[in-house]
């Protein structure tokens, strides 16, 4: 089968205003970006905020391994089916970051016959949204150093300034720097690093925001750190939002791109889901839902992580409820959490296989239970899967009134599909969600997070040093305790031990470190050592990637 690049370059691809009109966009509201992508100008057309909502379909998947499972190509391939049978489907997805395109992951459009295009433009510079986001945070960082060198009239504390500086590639060398070195007229000497972009707390502000004016809000209350008398300088305070909104002007307005089936999809934005949510802009997924019949979006990584902050973060802030949830596995993860070596996950394993069902089952029972949402299991088909092993997973989830539906989008693009767009069709039809979340905004941070570790992660306890829980005290005082928490944790386990795999027994979650930002209006609970800038790998997926002579590009994934 031709590589995903390949695919991608050989399509036939529709002008974007063509795209735009199968939405009932007119000329006017569509900012082009070359023929193949745009950005939606919302103010252009007012009475699209008149229409009625459409469905809205999650996806989410087990937790994640290193024989993949196909979450985002899942995501396209539902939507091209669900084109397929006669509905008006939109995508909404995050946009990639560069850092794990040239890093060890490599291009985030989708894959095989169910992708977005253009494939090359998305997985890079695409229309430039992160560099206006890049531009907007390192601004902040630039003013925050320019006001101490000029006097600190805010008397900022330069051994508190939690802002880091920011850029869109892995580059494990600037986690930690030293700035202002080279004598007074360079400002003052002081610790500082690098986040990579997606870490961002612009990042997260720009994806929850609902509006421009929402925005520059959230931007001023950004914390930077803390003057010398212990209380938070925000960027309200050093005069920054209003400069800071200005560089995200254009930026905010949502992209407009297709599939290879020319289904219209919105890329927008892309926090972490660790460190932040992990979901596309709230301002892609209400504009989606006032387009299209029904929304197809994700959330990153497992039920456990992403589903749950897209659930208790994002639906909670801007009033969303997802009307059915599709869980993305693959026989050859489900053997990996019951403890098969990768190398080995082409040989027939019943055993493994069942002991690796119950990853599935308890994000199942996550989605169904503590999310209160009506789900469909979508088994992504490998040539190795043998009947036995279909057969085993089937029985193993009948008891929990779930369809498990064989998809073969990555092959056979919407085609392989429809069977699972006829399930989740029928699950919207007839089921009704009852959307519900994990814990109240009365609940003090520490309830939220016992809730989160205990209900969702199966902890048995929660601990926290008492530096760190002092933090989160402090946090409950100083009036933050009703904003939802963001645990940042690996998504490799249920547990925070990413060698736990499987559903770990008896584990216990603990907090290292809290970080509050404010503008995003979540508090950061970490748990372990989440990078916020990753590493390279020895061999970088940006040794592989090249351009010819006519200008086409090579190996990006």
């Amino acid at each position: 089968m031709p590589s995903d690049i390949d695919i991608a370059q050989r399509a036939t691809l529709k002008h974007i205003t063509d795209i735009a009109a199968q939405l009932g966009l007119s000329d006017e509201s569509v900012i082009p970006y070359g023929r193949y992508k745009a950005k939606i100008d919302l103010d252009a057309n007012p009475q699209l905020q008149a229409h009625p909502d459409g469905k809205l379909i999650l996806v989410t998947a087990i937790s994640p391994t290193p024989a993949g499972e196909g979450k985002t190509t899942t995501t396209v391939g539902l939507g091209d089916a669900l084109q397929r049978l006669g509905k008006r489907a939109v995508i909404c997805l995050r946009e990639p970051s560069m850092g794990p395109v040239f890093g060890m992951k490599g291009g985030a459009a989708g894959g095989g016959y169910a992708q977005v295009v253009p494939m090359e433009d998305i997985n890079l510079h695409f229309t430039g949204d992160f560099a206006a986001i890049a531009l907007a945070h390192n601004l902040l960082a630039a003013m925050i150093d320019n006001h101490i060198h000029h006097g600190n009239a805010l008397q900022i504390d330069p051994r508190q300034v939690t802002w880091k500086r920011v850029m869109d590639m892995n580059d494990r060398a600037l986690r930690q720097v030293v700035i202002g070195l080279g004598g007074k007229v360079n400002g003052q000497p002081r610790e500082d690093g690098f986040d990579i972009v997606v870490a961002s707390e612009v990042m997260a502000v720009f994806c929850l925001a609902d509006s421009l004016h929402d925005l520059r809000e959230r931007l001023g209350k950004i914390v930077i750190g803390y003057n010398f008398a212990g209380h938070p300088v925000t960027a309200r305070d050093l005069k920054a939002h209003g400069a800071m909104s200005v560089l995200l002007k254009d930026a905010i307005k949502p992209n407009l791109v297709q599939t290879l089936e020319h289904t219209p999809a919105l890329l927008h934005g892309g926090p972490f889901a660790n460190i932040a949510h992990g979901c596309n802009s709230v301002i892609a997924t209400r504009t989606a839902l006032k387009l299209g019949e029904i929304v197809i979006t994700e959330a990153g990584f497992g039920a456990d992580l992403g589903a749950e902050k897209f659930i208790d973060i994002k639906c909670r802030k801007a009033g969303l409820k997802p009307d059915a949830c599709v869980i993305v596995a693959t026989i050859r993860a489900l053997k990996y959490h019951g403890g098969q070596e990768i190398s080995a996950l082409s040989q027939e394993n019943l055993e493994a296989l069942a002991l690796g069902v119950a990853n599935l089952e308890k994000h199942l029972e996550n989605v169904t239970q503590q999310y209160g949402l009506p789900a469909v299991v979508a088994l992504n088909r490998f040539d190795h899967d043998t009947a036995a092993e279909l057969a085993l997973l089937t029985e193993r989830l009948a008891g929990h009134g779930v369809e498990v539906v064989l998809a073969e989008h990555w092959a056979k693009g919407g085609a392989g599909a429809e069977k699972l767009a006829k399930s989740v069709l029928r699950l919207v039809e007839s089921a009704q969600a009852q959307m519900q979340y994990v814990y109240s905004d009365a609940d003090s941070l520490w309830e939220k997070l016992g809730k989160v570790a205990r209900n969702i992660y199966g902890a048995v306890e929660v601990h926290a040093p008492r530096r760190v829980r002092a933090v989160i005290d402090k946090l409950q005082a100083d009036g933050y305790g009703h904003y939802p928490v963001c645990i940042a944790k690996t998504q490799y386990s249920f547990s925070t031990d990413a060698s736990q795999r499987g559903l770990p027994h008896e584990h216990i979650l603990t907090v290292r470190a809290v970080r509050l930002c404010a503008g995003a209006e979540f508090v950061v609970m970490i748990c372990d050592d989440i990078m916020t800038m990753p590493g390279l790998p020895k061999e970088p997926c940006a040794t592989r990637i090249d351009i010819d002579d006519e200008g086409r590009v090579t190996g990006l994934y």
